[in-house]
Order: C-alpha cells, then sequence, then structure tokens
C-alpha cells in the first residue's frame, strides 16, 4: 500500500473505565485469557504508480488474517502474543519488471541475478519481442507476495495498578525487506487514576534486499556493454521517435552503497478526565529514520535525458494514456532521497460521553518532518449504543498534506537534482474517508466454542479518496473469545 513501507506512527488512545476495590480481594490485570480473530480485505485503484515514475496502474489487493492472544502470567502481568500473515496482488509492483512473458524475461520474473543470455534470447525469428505497459499488471514474480509478522507483549501492573510498565519485540518478513523491533514504555496514573501520564519507546531495525528496475539491473550487472547481454539480448531498444536505437545508457544509476533502515520512536502521552462526561488525551511523538529510505524499484524519468523504450512504436505518441498497452519506457534512475529523516506528530483526542446512547470521539493531529511535508488530520466517530448488544459507530476522516521538497510528477526531475522521487505519497493532497462499524458484546458469553465463550464481534467499512483519484475499499473484521 497501503504504498508499502512501514511509517512509524504511534498513537495513544484511553478509554473510561471505573474501579470496585476490596481490600480482601486484588482484582486481575486480566481475569482470563482472550484469543481475538481479526481478517481485513483492501482494495485500492489509481493512476499514479510509481514504479511507473508517477503514471499508470496502482491497483491492489490485500488480504490479512491474524490471531491475538492475551493471557495472564499473574494477578499483574499480561502476556500478549499476535501472529498474522498478509498477502497482496500488486499490478504496479509486478511492474518492476513489465514485460511480456515471451523470451528472455522468464515470464516477467527477471527479480534475481540469473544470467539470461542463450537459448532463450530474442534473436529467434521464433520468439516474439517483449512488450509492457505501465497501466497493466506483467505476470511477473513481483506481482504478488506474503507479509508474515509475529508482535509479543509483556506488561505489568503494580499492585495498586498506578504504576505500568511493559516491553514489547516484533519480527516481520516479506520478499524484500525484513523487519526486526522492540521496545519499552512506563505509565503513572494520579489523581484517583483520573490522570495518567506515559512514556514508551520503539526501535526498528529492518534490511532491504534490494529489487530494482529490470533494465537497470541489466545494466549493474554486465556494465555498459548491456545492450548485447543478458534480458536484452536480441531486444530491439527505440528512441522517442520509435526508431531502433543502441545509446540508451542509465550512467546515473548505480546500486544503492547502503541496505539497512532504522527507525526510532519516543512517545509522550498525557490523559486526563476533566469532568464526568468528558475525557482529553494528548500525545507527542519523535520519530528519526536513517539509512535506506528511498524504495529501490521506484523508477525515475529526467525531463533533461532523451527517451527509451521498449515495445510497439506506434504506441509511444500514447505512452502516458491507460490506452497505452504495449510499450514501456526505460528508467533514467531509481528513486534518490536522504540518507536521515525527523518527524514529529502531535495529537489531541477528545471523547464525550453524551448520554447512554451517544458518545462523540474527536481527534486532531498535526505532523511536520524535515523533508518538508506538514498534514493536518481530523477525525469524528460517533458511536450508538443501539441496545445491550449491538452498537454502530459512524465515522469521518479528513486529512490534507502538503508536498515534500524531492517530489516531483512523471518525466519534471532534471538528473542535476540530488534527490527526488515521484511517489505520490509525497506530494500535495488531500483525503477523506467516510466509513463506520457495527459491533456486537456478548455479556454472557454465551456462544461458546471449546472454553472460550464469544466476547465480541466487530464489523467494520471505510472508503478512501485522494484528490489525485487514488481510491480504495478497507474491510475488517473481528470475532473475540475469553477463557472461562
Amino acid at each position: 500500500m497501503n504504498s508499502k513501507w512501514t511509517i512509524i506512527l504511534l498513537f495513544f488512545s484511553i478509554s473510561l473505565f471505573s474501579q470496585n476495590e476490596n481490600l480482601n480481594y486484588k482484582k486481575k490485570v486480566l481475569e482470563s485469557s482472550e484469543v481475538e480473530f481479526l481478517s481485513s480485505y483492501y482494495n485500492q485503484d489509481g493512476s499514479h504508480s510509481v514504479i511507473g515514475g508517477g503514471i499508470g496502474t496502482e491497483k491492489l489487493n490485500d488480504e490479512t488474517a491474524s490471531i491475538v492472544l492475551s493471557t495472564p502470567l499473574s494477578a499483574d502481568a499480561v502476556l500478549t502474543i499476535d501472529v498474522g500473515i498478509s498477502a497482496y496482488t500488486s499490478a504496479s509492483s509486478s511492474n518492476t519488471n513489465p514485460f511480456s512473458s515471451t523470451g528472455a524475461s522468464k515470464g516477467g520474473g527477471d527479480d534475481d541475478d540469473d544470467d539470461d543470455r542463450g537459448s532463450e534470447g530474442h534473436g529467434s525469428g521464433s520468439i516474439t519481442p517483449p512488450t509492457g505497459t505501465p497501466w497493466q499488471a506483467s505476470s511477473g514474480a513481483s506481482k504478488s507476495d506474503e507479509l508474515i509478522y509475529m508482535n509479543a507483549s509483556y506488561s505489568h501492573s503494580s499492585k495498586s495498578r498506578n504504576f505500568i510498565w511493559n516491553a514489547h519485540g516484533s519480527v516481520s518478513n516479506e520478499y524484500d525487506y525484513t523487519s526486526f523491533g522492540f521496545g519499552a514504555g512506563i505509565s503513572q496514573l494520579f489523581n484517583k487514576k483520573n490522570t495518567e501520564i506515559s512514556l514508551s519507546g520503539s526501535v526498528y531495525m529492518d534490511t532491504w534486499r534490494p529489487i530494482y528496475p529490470t533494465e537497470l539491473h541489466e545494466f549493474e550487472l554486465y556494465g555498459r556493454n548491456f545492450l548485447n547481454q543478458g534480458f536484452f539480448s536480441g531486444v530491439t531498444v527505440l528512441d522517442q521517435n520509435g526508431n531502433a536505437t543502441n545509446t540508451y545508457l542509465p550512467s546515473q544509476f548505480s546500486s544503492y552503497p547502503i541496505i539497512n533502515r532504522n527507525s526510532y520512536a519516543l512517545t509522550l502521552g498525557f490523559s486526563q478526565i476533566l469532568f464526568k462526561k468528558l475525557q482529553i488525551a494528548l500525545s507527542a511523538d519523535i520519530l528519526a529514520q536513517e539509512g535506506l529510505l528511498s524504495t529501490p524499484y521506484h523508477r525515475i524519468y529526467f525531463s533533461d535525458k532523451p527517451q527509451y523504450f521498449i515495445g510497439n512504436a506506434n504506441s509511444i505518441a500514447n505512452y502516458t494514456s491507460p490506452q497505452n498497452k504495449n510499450v514501456f519506457r526505460l528508467a533514467d534512475d531509481v528513486e534518490r532521497l536522504p540518507s536521515t529523516r525527523f518527524k514529529i506528530p502531535i495529537g489531541v483526542r477528545l471523547n464525550y460521553y453524551l448520554n447512554e446512547i451517544f458518545t462523540l470521539r474527536t481527534f486532531y493531529r498535526y505532523y511536520s518532518d524535515d523533508w518538508g511535508i506538514t498534514s493536518q488530520t481530523v477525525n469524528f466517530e460517533l458511536p450508538i449504543k443501539l441496545n445491550r448488544s449491538f452498537t454502530i459507530a459512524p465515522m469521518y476522516r479528513l486529512y490534507n498534506q502538503t508536498q515534500a521538497t524531492y517530489f516531483a510528477p512523471y518525466n519534471q526531475h532534471v538528473s542535476t537534482e540530488t534527490y527526488y522521487t515521484s511517489d505520490y505519497d509525497l506530494a500535495a493532497f488531500h483525503s477523506t474517508q467516510i466509513g463506520g462499524s457495527i459491533s456486537y458484546s456478548d455479556m454472557f458469553t454465551t456462544f461458546k466454542i471449546g472454553s472460550f465463550g464469544l466476547k465480541n464481534i466487530d464489523l467494520r467499512y471505510n472508503r478512501y479518496n485522494r484528490s489525485d483519484l487514488l481510491t480504495a475499499n478497507i474491510v475488517s473484521f473481528s470475532m473475540k473469545f475469553i477463557g472461562n
């Protein structure tokens, strides 16, 4: 994606609660084990694929399933383990190698370092020359992948329940990226638990296994004579007039010197029950990243460089139109971004209990970073309790963002720039998200599976619309069971 690296934003949230005290009995933090099953489906479409240098299909489908187990280790301690898998298919990611399945491209899956020379070359008249388009998915190996992850956390409360400390660790892996994370936090409650201050920190140590666009991969593998070897053996390269040429040379490209990405986050939170019906929560984050912050397969095209293509010469004039079905422009370079980034998001949350039926939840966040982006987020949610079991909650979210210093649309960067990206996630845009949820709570856990009783069911749907015409639908479903 959701554009797919993981930006770390830590949000602080609180809920109203009541406390029953008995001098002869210390209530457990968690009375019994809980198991939650979660699943979600996400799809999107748009016309600004970053793999196509700012144009092309952004179709993506993602399905996620996870299991969260929380179990009390003692009256004061809880262990939570979250394991899941996310499987996606992406039209734009498949265009890391956009070329058709004939000949040396071997099904479009030339994402490795093999040597494609020999009988698979395009010199034979029996082989159809390769074509491609940024507007359709190729059959490349990178068109689909699975992200597997596991998170574990441990929390411990003091006997008074006024002090809580926690620690967590995580690991995730997909075909070109691995992440390890760890962190810890503390919370202190005051004023009969009406006031809470929290501090937490996290570190993520990630590693890329870079996969570059096919044409740049071949240039790196074979050097300046790459047009006669590997994938390009017997392949005709066209200039912008549709004439065959052997002058394509992406000399500005070189592989990234570093492959690590480290992220650090520090979060300070404060919450206060102001009145019986009103509570406020504040959060401030300091986020820093270092290392490879660019994405290796994001193409860049320079306006001051000649244009080169593979495919049907007659389609070059129509290249930027979705009607282009059979020609693809060769990259000048890949995305280059600074090796550091510093971010500060500040948020405030207000929850107001109107009556036994309505509760108003509001959230505002301001964000700024040293890449030139500032943004503002406003979110409203109105849970409506229909009866003892059912609650519906319509929501609306508005987001506005300024453009990063290093962004320019397709074919508008120049080769003398130090940093450049055509990723529309870093462009100026505004977006809206509208949707809601319906929840069912079983107070008496009458429905059971084995020794576990159903606690609640939650179904959510959101529709996302962005000003650059990217649209998305998100559906999520969860069921939580508690042990007897």
